[in-house]
This record gives structure tokens, sequence and C-alpha cells, in this order.
């Protein structure tokens, strides 16, 4: 049995998944050649796409979160 934990992706922005991101509202947000990645954080509808630069992977949510939020979240 594998009982390694599934990782959250991280994701490089290709020219075809910036230019899916752009027509999902994330335009200008992002630059060619950038990782992202899913995060959880402040903002409503769940998940949303984040520079990978701004997340922190929290194992225990085995999930990444926007810095921010994470820091609020572990000091509350």
């Amino acid at each position: 049995m594998n009982t390694e934990k599934y990782k959250p992706q991280k994701t490089l922005l290709d020219i075809g998944k910036l230019n899916e991101l752009n027509s999902q509202g994330y335009a200008g947000k992002f630059t060619l050649g950038e990782t992202v990645v899913l995060a959880c954080g402040a903002w409503d509808n769940g998940p949303r796409y984040i520079a990978e630069k701004e997340a922190i992977y929290d194992k225990a949510t085995n999930s990444f979160w926007e810095k921010n939020c994470y820091h609020a979240r572990k000091n509350s």
C-alpha cells in the first residue's frame, strides 16, 4: 500500500496555461515562466492561483496558503 501523501502541484506557466488563466480573470497577474500554485486564502469561492513566492505549503493541511492568511491563521 502506498502511504505517501499527495502533494499539491506547482505549475510552471507556459503560453497555453498563461492564456487559460488570463481567460479566467487572472489577466495581468502572472508572467510567462512564473511558477504558480492553487492556494487557500482570505477570499471567496475557494482556492485560487497565486505566485508560488506568495504562498506557504502547510504540511498539516497538505495545501498551499497565501502567506498573510497563513500567518494570521497560525497567530490566532
